[in-house]
């Protein structure tokens, strides 16, 4: 199968367009929709590499640590997010379970994962071995990321609870906080100067 790294095709309407060098800060548009090819402006192997690095560590810290402490005359109660998709997982909404898990927990660990497989060898100057099945599926799980969108449940839930219960946000509320912005800066970036990178890098 022949590769043309020099023409690049549109996610959104399948126009190839050819790639063309940007200028720092530029932007390159598709000519048919208007939408986003590439960036000029990205960010260093070893910069990327270290965010990613960054994820993981507060990927682990938001699944150990608890989400939030609730009391109530002296009783205690704590939570992660582990153990609100298994208590989700054994009542009738199971199937909101499973998608919260996947969309909170699975996904984002796939992403922190992948990346840093693909760029750890980029880094060290070699071609990431199934590099072709990693970056599809790295294309594949970005719009499943749905970190945010637990960090805006916990946070609605604890002010709602906060009217009847004291309710203190635990250090995985944080942790989740500084992930959804470390997924959003490494999920968002430009990949595909690493098709170009892996071109010329052996395997």
């Amino acid at each position: 199968m022949r590769i043309f790294p020099e023409l690049i095709v549109c996610e959104h309407c399948d126009t190839v367009c050819r790639r063309l060098a940007l200028a720092h800060g530029a932007v390159a548009r598709c000519k048919r929709c208007g939408v986003v090819l590439y960036r000029a402006d990205r960010l260093s192997i070893e910069q990327w590499l270290a965010l990613t690095f960054a994820a993981a560590v507060v990927f682990v810290l938001a699944n150990t640590y608890p989400v939030v402490r609730i009391s109530l005359h002296g009783l205690h109660s704590e939570t992660t997010l582990w153990q609100s998709v298994a208590a989700l997982a054994h009542t009738e909404v199971a199937p909101i379970a499973m998608a919260a898990a996947l969309s909170v927990i699975v996904v984002p660990l796939l992403q922190i994962l992948l990346l840093g497989w693909v760029l750890v060898f980029a880094w060290t100057g070699r071609r990431a071995p199934a590099f072709t099945e990693a970056m599809k599926t790295l294309t594949a799980l970005r719009p499943w990321s749905m970190v945010e969108v637990c960090l805006l449940g916990v946070l609605v839930a604890s002010i709602k609870l906060s009217s009847y219960l004291d309710v203190v946000a635990g250090a995985g509320t944080w942790a989740t906080a500084a992930l959804t912005v470390l997924i959003t800066i490494i999920a968002s970036r430009d990949v595909h100067w690493l098709w170009d990178l892996a071109e010329n890098r052996p395997a």
